[in-house]
């Protein structure tokens, strides 16, 4: 009887230890720049799948905008680029185009 409240012990600290270090990991991503350097050459906005606009904050001083191309490659461009700037304005229009129509 002792071995296996051993073993249920055991179990459930290995359980909250993991769980921990899961959240610790995925903490210390969402802490931290996410962008290294930033590409300012013009890219084609045929070939770019989606862009993530991420505004400043505690975790990064920088804002970052990374694109995802059509062939699954993610870049980080440059957001004072003016053609970026043009893209952060269309997705930033669409949002709130999105927002403001009734259901």
């Amino acid at each position: 009887m002792n071995g296996k409240l051993v073993a249920v012990l055991a179990l459930v600290l290995i359980s909250a230890a993991l769980s921990h270090g899961m959240a610790l990991a995925r903490m210390g991503n969402e802490l931290r720049c996410q962008c290294i350097a930033t590409h300012s050459k013009f890219i084609n906005p045929r070939s770019i799948q989606d862009v993530k606009l991420t505004q400043s904050g505690p975790h990064c001083k920088n804002v970052e905008v990374i694109a995802t191309l059509k062939d699954g490659r993610e870049v980080c461009l440059e957001p004072t680029a003016p053609w970026v700037q043009l893209i952060i304005k269309s997705i930033l229009a669409k949002a709130k185009s999105n927002t403001d129509t009734p259901l």
